[in-house]
């Protein structure tokens, strides 16, 4: 039987984030002492457990059908080759920014970077945004302690992974421009595969799409009047064509069940209630088939 290769971090948040993905999907991964490779049980699926950066390589080369990999490797990848790797998930984890800093003291513009040097661990996305500002400026790559840069004179500037921001503030740097809004993205190889092995990528993609949209949506169920029902379908947040069931022995009144796929705050319940809504309820939702 056909079994699929999925690539993912060996260590890491972006590791322990794309197992509990799979977990959620209720596909259970036997741990492995050889920390390469790792089999799941009840789905016909094999981790290759790589460094981050090699994860493009296994997809694109078609070692690996599918790889869980962030946007900032990903576009990194892309820019020194030929485009062989498929964005089809963006999975909602591992955010992040690749952003210019300078100086916390700094009054930066665009401009200031013009002829200087900027320390990066991503060349080619950097060199990318230089081009596109029209800059002229050059790029030292560095593998790691990007942020001590500046302080050791390598470099002027720095172009790196923002997250909190903390760790630019104890090196004494702001993050005054983005280059990429980065977050985990599931791709496929564009390498052909045969229909066996289709049918297990949309398989698993139908999988990993049921978790997004249920960490997502919230279901939510409510009585009104039947003339209340434009107003209150109209204030539900990214529902879709609600459900809606006439009350025993209420006449005029209806219960109104929907999936919303954006948040429900308290302010959304109090403006339902406004509008006629009773007896709100909102619950999670366990599993989802789109």
């Amino acid at each position: 039987m056909s079994r699929l290769h999925l690539a993912i971090q060996k260590s890491g948040r972006l590791a322990d984030q794309s197992r509990e993905l799979l977990k959620q999907a209720g596909i259970k991964v036997q741990d492995t002492k050889t920390g390469l490779t790792a089999r799941a049980t009840n789905f016909p699926l094999d981790l290759m457990l790589v460094r981050d950066d090699d994860i493009p390589t296994f997809v694109g080369d078609g070692v690996c059908e599918l790889g869980i990999v962030g946007l900032n490797v990903l576009e990194e990848y892309r820019l020194g080759q030929d485009d062989d790797v498929e964005i089809i998930a963006r999975l909602g984890f591992g955010s992040c920014k690749l952003m210019i800093a300078c100086h916390e003291n700094e009054a930066f513009e665009i401009a200031s970077l013009e002829g200087k040097r900027i320390a990066t661990s991503y060349p080619r996305m950097t060199r990318h945004f230089l081009a596109e500002k029209g800059i002229d400026a050059e790029t030292v790559t560095m593998q790691g302690a990007v942020e001590l840069a500046p302080r050791l004179g390598i470099a002027d500037y720095v172009c790196d992974l923002v997250s909190s921001g903390q760790t630019l503030e104890a090196n004494g740097l702001k993050p005054v421009d983005t280059v990429l809004e980065s977050e985990s993205v599931l791709v496929r190889t564009l390498k052909p595969v045969d229909g066996a092995m289709a049918e297990l990528v949309d398989a698993l993609k139908a999988r990993t799409d049921g978790v997004i949209a249920t960490s997502e949506s919230k279901y939510i169920v409510l009585n009104a009047p039947e003339n209340a029902l434009a107003d209150i379908t109209r204030i539900l947040p990214g529902a879709e064509a609600p459900t809606v069931m006439p009350l025993l022995g209420r006449q005029g009144q209806v219960a109104v069940q929907a999936v919303c796929r954006e948040s429900v705050f308290w302010e959304t319940l109090e403006e339902l209630k406004v509008a006629g809504a009773r007896d709100i309820l909102v619950m999670p939702i366990e599993k989802m088939m789109l």
